[in-house]
């Protein structure tokens, strides 16, 4: 797996191309969730696109991580998808992995939190992130609100 780490203008268009369809194949289509999948947080410019790719190029992973104050006042991760080519591989780990440690790369002080889908509570646990929120209905899915707890 070879990851990448680029801001919006660094994207050449096919990768974005392939970033945003799948975004648009998993959390429109695959979950049923008609919603404005695209907005101005994927073009501001401290916004990281962070991709996994197989060694042919493929597009297996994706995470967009927000500078703070974005979405919340802290740092946060969010849009994390497995392609379905590369679900059951064991990429989900390592990419919040890489994720979490650009985030707190770039902004060491700020803090990490996210809006985790709650079934995916107890993977996002086991990466140091505890709840700091009761459940809510994002876009009719249940949702949680995490805060990342380093060790």
């Amino acid at each position: 797996m070879h990851w990448n780490n680029l801001t919006f203008n660094q994207l050449d268009i096919n990768m974005l191309y392939d970033i945003l369809k799948l975004r648009v194949d998993v959390f429109v289509v695959e979950q049923a969730c008609a919603y404005p999948e695209l907005d101005d947080k994927d073009r501001h410019p401290e916004t990281q696109h962070l991709f996994g790719l197989s060694p042919d190029g493929e597009l297996l992973a994706y995470a967009r991580i927000l500078p703070p104050g974005l979405s919340y006042p802290e740092a946060s991760i969010g849009r994390v998808v497995v392609s379905p080519a590369g679900r059951g591989k064991g990429l989900a780990m390592p990419l919040m992995q890489q994720a979490i440690e650009s985030a707190l790369t770039t902004w060491p002080d700020a803090g990490i939190q996210i809006g985790a889908q709650d079934y995916l509570k107890a993977f996002y646990q086991k990466l140091g992130f505890v709840a700091c929120s009761e459940m809510y209905l994002e876009d009719g899915i249940p949702h949680l609100d995490m805060r990342y707890q380093s060790a």
